[in-house]
């Protein structure tokens, strides 16, 4: 049993607070607020989830050094403008053997800070030091289906391993599977920026279009997220993990979604201030609008769309005139570069450019005349077949020995340009069938690699496998 306390009273706090405690953790939840203890101690419900009732063994206090007092971890759930202050109210309570685990969204307005990156600051604004890690929890989690016990997933997230583990341990219930991830300022950028791509995904539906449209944004959107993400050195699988698309998918497109609803009422006519009264609570895209346009500028990132949606909720735009503005944009391509020039850029260095004893010595024969992008992958898939290829040229003799053609490139040119291709760690020269057998036995080759479609040139016993150029 871990003793928890949790740092807000809204939604998803009392969603999360419930779940620690039906796995018998000791839980106490804080509110700035006496009304809100008041009415959580006296219903056992929160206003938002009026059909769950909370356990008896919850506790509510309004005290932050109760709050923090010998407990294992310490929960800050609060809107995102209400971080710093929150933490401020903590932090001189915490000590060096808690976690602070942080599931606020978003990023600070001015300073451009992350939640976990405020509330080191104010941390070591007091103890002159981050006494204790931070750990980040995000991921494709409505508050209402939580609190309802369906199946969820989420991500724990810190450059601080074993925290991240703890946390994950803790964490997991039967219904809610937790996952760990170092790359805290990408699951962070993430979490924070697909609140603004959902806004746009509500827009658009209340302006009447379709599924079309919405799996478009979504998909452009995340491309967006990553552009700017990659700047700030995040992990790009971390974009196409639970805290990345996952979450970007589930705030886009469900109706519990905030950032989702409030676009919708936009997209509808509503006034933005309008809009956030229909949804009730806090729409943290919103908060997050200004700082995302910030970060772009600064970091030449082109951003669409989230450019869009300041317009139509800072400067007052309308909203079908930006959806013709995005559709009329310059034609290009999906892909930022060439397909060749892309995966060139993938080719990585040879993992053991010298040959062993216990080396499995891959080998690739051919003319490798004009080689293209089908010749460049298909040593590419031999490659990873062993620890060492090495590529066999047939000379001109050989050529005409076989009845081959001759090679467009002469003998220098193909030598040369077979060394350049950093997959291949040898290049050898052969003018003879014989010679080619000798070569084999030499390099003590274990694998022949012949192009899928192509015949051996000559008997062996080396195991061959036909590998596809595609």
């Amino acid at each position: 049993m871990s003793k928890i306390g949790v740092f807000g009273a809204g939604t998803w706090g009392i969603a999360l607070a419930r779940m620690l405690a039906g796995s018998d953790n000791e839980v106490t939840v804080w509110s700035a607020h006496q009304e809100t203890v008041d009415r959580l101690k006296l219903t056992r419900r929160q206003k938002n989830l009026p059909n769950v009732v909370l356990p008896e063994s919850l506790a509510y206090t309004t005290d932050a050094e109760e709050t923090c007092r010998d407990k294992d971890i310490i929960l800050v759930v609060v809107p995102s403008i209400y971080v710093r202050e929150t933490t401020r109210k903590l932090a001189p309570f915490v000590n060096k053997n808690q976690i602070i685990v942080d599931a606020a969204k978003g990023i600070e307005a001015g300073t451009l800070m992350t939640m976990s990156e405020i509330i080191n600051q104010e941390i070591e604004r007091v103890h002159g030091t981050s006494i204790c890690p931070v750990v980040t929890l995000s991921g494709p989690t409505h508050a209402e289906e939580v609190a309802a016990e369906l199946p969820s997933t989420i991500v724990a997230a810190s450059q601080d391993e074993a925290s991240a583990k703890r946390v994950q341990d803790i964490f997991t219930s039967e219904y809610m599977r937790v996952y760990t991830n170092s790359d805290i300022k990408g699951v962070e950028i993430c979490g924070s920026l697909k609140n603004v791509i959902a806004l746009a995904s509500g827009i658009s539906a209340g302006l009447g279009y379709g599924d079309n449209a919405r799996a478009a944004l979504i998909t452009r959107g995340m491309v967006e997220i990553e552009r700017l993400g990659s700047k700030l050195g995040c992990h790009k699988d971390t974009f196409y993990g639970l805290a990345g698309i996952g979450d970007l998918i589930v705030t886009a497109t469900s109706h519990h979604s905030r950032n989702n609803r409030c676009g919708y009422y936009i997209g509808q006519g509503y006034s933005v201030e309008d809009a956030i009264k229909q949804v009730g609570m806090v729409v943290e895209g919103i908060n997050t609008i200004s700082a995302a346009i910030t970060l772009s500028q600064n970091l030449a990132v082109d951003m669409p769309i989230v450019r869009g949606v300041d317009q139509i909720v800072n400067h007052g735009a309308d909203p079908s005139e930006i959806v013709r503005k995005l559709m009329n944009r310059d034609r290009k391509s999906e892909l930022p570069k060439p397909l060749f020039d892309l995966n060139y850029e993938r080719i990585e260095a040879p993992r053991s450019a010298t040959l062993t004893p216990s080396s499995r010595v891959v080998m690739v024969q051919g003319d490798f005349d004009l080689p293209d992008f089908r010749t460049i992958n298909f040593l590419r898939r031999s490659r990873m077949l062993g620890d060492y290829l090495l590529a066999v040229l047939y000379s001109d003799e050989y050529q005409a020995v076989c009845g081959r053609e001759k090679s467009v490139l002469s003998l220098p040119e193909r030598r040369e340009l077979l060394r350049s291709i950093v997959y291949v760690d040898e290049v050898v020269t052969v003018s003879s069938p014989e010679e080619l057998k000798e070569m084999m036995k030499q390099h003590h080759v274990s694998l022949l690699a012949i192009r899928q479609g192509e015949r051996e040139e000559a008997e062996t016993d080396r195991e061959v496998v036909h590998v596809p150029a595609n």
